[in-house]
């Protein structure tokens, strides 16, 4: 390949390497120029370009880029088309990442000219999520290059083992000093935990915390896809009643603990081929624990063994317990249903009045898909979600925003200071709500996959929790968009300052945070560049 300055009537046929701008003249980088591009660039008084030439025996980076996700991508994973030298890799249905970090570690390390990147090994994936990606860095790579990266990967080294839908068989140990309504509430959060891995909870079971009572109901339970055990008190050693009545009902304890935290006292064995899972306390909370890690490699059929467990160390100490000001607090802060005549009052704020920086030049709001801005996308699900008030934040090319929203029954808000970030459009929004508003959900015009379910979800939580401070959606244990933030907050965001938005806030709120497990992947989809843009469904 030719790379460099080059003047017009040797560059037929080559990629700009650098965005040309002259006159009225704009050709971005990546443009072929071709008869009618140089033609173009001679009317402006341009001479000279800097660009690549492929040469005999190059492979242009798309082609070269597709070919390695194809040679990298295995069952369970779909290829995007490459665009600009990258190629994306997602799930095609929810399940757990399988990743063989040696072939993609011996890929990375053939020439730099190729990079490939993944999510972390065993990490729980929604149906569309991105789970890989190939880039190349110059505009081509030499034929021998690429045939040797290819015969590197050898196999695929990406996978998803999708989430089969097994039943839970639920048996819970009771003590006189537990209230009934944590067994409850524990039960709910286990069906919020299962639904996005399609599984249910087909038996709720109920025992004295006692070996005999709890071996009876495991004997009962044989023929259950996977039982989980939750003790009245948490397992303490081998002996403890858990493990004592799995060994009585004729089952084995294969591992007890587990270094990760939270986490570490689970427990798990089998009762003839069933899976048995002695759960931590800290799983009767949905944030995400050492529980979830075993639970959602079963759900997948992915066999877990001692071993297995005992590598789990190296980040295994999870975020969760930073902001937990009560680490061994299991069961505080979870939904208890209410019923208000009239619930209180909510708004949706949805920012659109960022510069898309990202982007590289146009606005992301404005670009299309599905034939429809993408803003708009964002509008009507808000509007759809029928919780209230919409009001759209606006600031860079507004005028063109609001064209694009002609028509929806919305309240515009001018942010003038929108140069100066994130805050700035959210204090705007959250300021404009009208007073008896008590809670904003905050939503992003970048994000056309949201659906209107989340939105209410989120309001519906808020309703059932009086004294909360914020609600965030989860799928599979990873926060998402929009959240809601109640006016418990409004001072707070009143002093944000730069691109800081409603995060920060979240973060700081703690054990104020409710936690919403969701089964929709758009709330992970914000369209930040060219790459995601180009990577959403048609």
């Amino acid at each position: 390949m030719k790379f460099g300055p080059m003047p017009l009537a040797e560059a037929e046929g080559a990629v700009l390497a650098h965005a040309v701008k002259q006159g009225g003249l704009v050709l971005k980088k990546g443009t072929v120029l071709n008869s009618e591009a140089l033609g173009r660039l001679a009317d402006a008084g341009v001479t000279t370009v800097v660009a690549a030439l492929l040469e005999a025996g190059d492979v242009g980076e798309d082609a070269a880029a597709a070919r390695l996700a194809a040679a990298l991508a295995g069952a369970g994973v779909r290829i995007d088309p490459p665009a600009t030298g990258r190629a994306n890799l997602y799930a095609q249905a929810p399940g757990v990442l399988l990743v063989d970090a040696a072939r993609v570690d011996a890929l990375n390390s053939a020439d730099e000219a190729i990079t490939a990147a993944t999510l972390p090994d065993f990490k729980a994936v929604v149906a569309g999520e991105m789970i890989g990606t190939i880039k190349i860095i110059p505009f081509s790579v030499p034929h021998a290059l690429l045939a040797r990266a290819e015969a590197i990967v050898a196999a695929p080294a990406l996978r998803v083992a999708p989430f089969r839908g097994r039943g839970v068989t639920l048996i819970s140990t009771l003590l006189p000093g537990l209230k009934p309504n944590v067994v409850d509430k524990t039960l709910a959060v286990m069906k919020e935990r299962l639904l996005p891995m399609g599984a249910r909870v087909e038996a709720d079971v109920r025992v004295s915390h006692e070996v005999t009572a709890l071996t009876q109901a495991l004997r009962q339970a044989q023929d259950a896809e996977l039982i989980i055990v939750f003790g009245a008190s948490a397992i303490t050693d081998r002996l403890d009643v858990i493990p004592a009545a799995l060994e009585r009902a004729g089952g084995v304890v294969e591992h007890f603990g587990m270094p990760v935290d939270p986490g570490n006292l689970l427990m798990i064995g089998r009762l003839g081929t069933v899976p048995v899972l002695g759960a931590p306390g800290c799983a009767r909370s949905p944030r995400e624990n050492g529980f979830d890690w075993i639970l959602q490699r079963l759900m997948a059929d992915i066999p877990v063994s001692r071993a297995d467990i005992q590598k789990m160390g190296v980040g295994g100490l999870l975020m969760e317990i930073v902001s937990r000001p009560q680490p061994r607090d299991g069961a505080a802060r979870l939904p208890v249903p209410v019923s208000p005549a009239a619930p209180p009052p909510v708004a949706v704020v949805l920012l659109a009045a960022g510069r898309s920086t990202r982007m590289g030049g146009p606005n992301k709001l404005l670009a299309l898909y599905k034939n429809k801005p993408l803003v708009r996308h964002a509008a009507e699900v808000a509007l759809a979600a029928e919780v209230g008030e919409v009001l759209v934040v606006l600031g860079h090319q507004d005028e063109a925003v609001k064209a694009v929203l002609a028509g929806l029954p919305v309240r515009f808000i001018a942010n003038p200071a929108y140069a100066e970030g994130l805050s700035t459009s959210l204090k705007a929004g959250v300021t404009a709500t009208d007073p008896e508003v008590q809670a904003v959900i905050v939503a992003l015009g970048d994000m056309p996959l949201v659906s209107p379910q989340v939105i209410r979800r989120l309001a519906g939580v808020f309703y059932e929790n009086p004294g909360v401070k914020a609600v965030i959606p989860t799928t599979l244990g990873e926060r998402g968009n929009p959240v809601l933030v109640t006016r418990a907050l409004f001072d707070a965001v009143s002093r944000l300052e730069g691109d800081i938005g409603a995060r920060k806030l979240i973060e700081a709120a703690g054990a104020d945070v409710v936690e919403v497990p969701v089964d929709d992947a758009g709330i992970h989809r914000d369209i930040d560049t060219p790459e995601a843009l180009n990577g959403l469904e048609t």
